[in-house]
């Protein structure tokens, strides 16, 4: 009997605590403003979900704050982790939706650009894993990706730190292709309209998901091929049509192992974070609520619409991807930079 009254009354603060929790929660974000700030131009992959998950997120978060979406590109999204990690109130105020370079830049790329920890960010989760491939106009001389090994394609890429410049590169120095990679767009949309307008014939490091909601009928209209798929596994849609995985090219059994390495980045796929500092209480009602936005049966039939893939992950796991990575011995890590270092063919 007494062992029920215990059990009843642990429930009792349970519950009471968690009220407490949403209350205190409602009271903070009730009348306030969420600025989701997106580190990459307008139009492009991470500025959709972003904006698909304005939509959705208010009515989960206690209080309902109005969610507005804003764009900070720049430095492969550093410029806007920078601000985040500087700047912006560490209130929960401020969430930042970063490509996967600024998360990795300190580790993996060029640390002087990077004036974040990125180790130290609170994340709330990520949309879903990435899958990134390389793509070619149909009318390139190169018709599969065994023929980058004897003929050049150009491809457009932003700067380095971001998947569609450093992950040519890796194919160059780990597998032997010979892309020739334009940098300087500011993100995949514009590199898009550069292969249209056949400035460039081709674009790496561009996400399954960003292709299937940019240019849905580049594939119906046979204006492009896929060449390769970027991740250890592959996506299973693609792995049905016959594309082939970049890790079975690589040079040596090393050089397979950095490629899985880099390619890891890809789990974090669309992340989604807080400055370090916000209070855990408030932390913990907006983890809830974007995994509840997530799985929201509005979002998920306008991802469906759209052509987005989700499968999200939860902020805990999240954070523990996060310090696996950083813990990714010295030696590694300097042959994973050199793997991506870009000389021209």
């Amino acid at each position: 009997m007494l062992g029920r009254w215990l059990l009843a009354g642990i429930s009792i603060v349970a519950l009471s605590g968690g009220a407490a929790a949403q209350d205190a929660g409602d009271q903070f974000f009730r009348g306030r403003q969420i600025n989701l700030i997106v580190g990459s131009s307008p139009g492009g992959g991470y500025d959709i979900y972003a904006r698909l998950l304005s939509r959705h997120l208010s009515k989960h978060v206690p209080g309902n704050p109005l969610v507005v979406v804003s764009n900070m590109p720049g430095a492969a999204s550093n410029t806007a982790a920078a601000h985040i990690y500087n700047v912006a109130p560490k209130d929960g105020t401020v969430i930042g939706a970063l490509q996967t370079s600024a998360v990795l830049d300190p580790l993996f790329g060029d640390a002087a650009r990077a004036k974040h920890d990125a180790s130290k960010f609170i994340y709330l989760g990520s949309a879903t894993i990435d899958y990134y491939v390389c793509i070619a106009r149909a009318d390139a001389a190169v018709k599969s990706f065994k023929d980058v090994f004897s003929r050049e394609l150009i491809v457009g890429a932003s700067q380095p730190g971001t998947s569609t410049r450093d992950f040519p590169a890796l194919l160059n120095s780990a597998a032997g292709t010979r892309f020739r990679i334009v940098t300087g767009y500011p993100g995949t949309r514009e590199i898009t309209l550069a292969i249209e307008k056949n400035e460039v014939q081709g674009l790496c490091g561009f996400s399954w998901s960003s292709l299937s909601a940019q240019k849905p009928d580049w594939l119906k209209s046979g204006f492009i091929r896929v060449l390769v798929q970027e991740h250890d596994k592959g996506h299973p849609a693609v792995n049905s049509i016959g594309v082939p995985l970049a890790i079975d090219f690589a040079r040596s059994p090393e050089t397979r192992r950095i490629m899985e390495l880099i390619y890891s980045s890809e789990t974090f796929g669309r992340p989604y974070l807080l400055p370090p500092g916000v209070p855990a209480d408030r932390v913990a009602l907006l983890r809830k609520a974007f995994m509840a936005s997530l799985q929201d049966k509005e979002l998920v039939a306008e991802a469906q619409k759209i052509g987005l893939d989700l499968d999200p992950i939860s902020g805990e796991e999240l954070q523990a991807i996060a310090e696996r990575i950083y813990a990714t011995p010295a030696a590694i890590v300097e042959q994973a930079r050199q793997a991506v270092t870009y000389k021209a063919p």
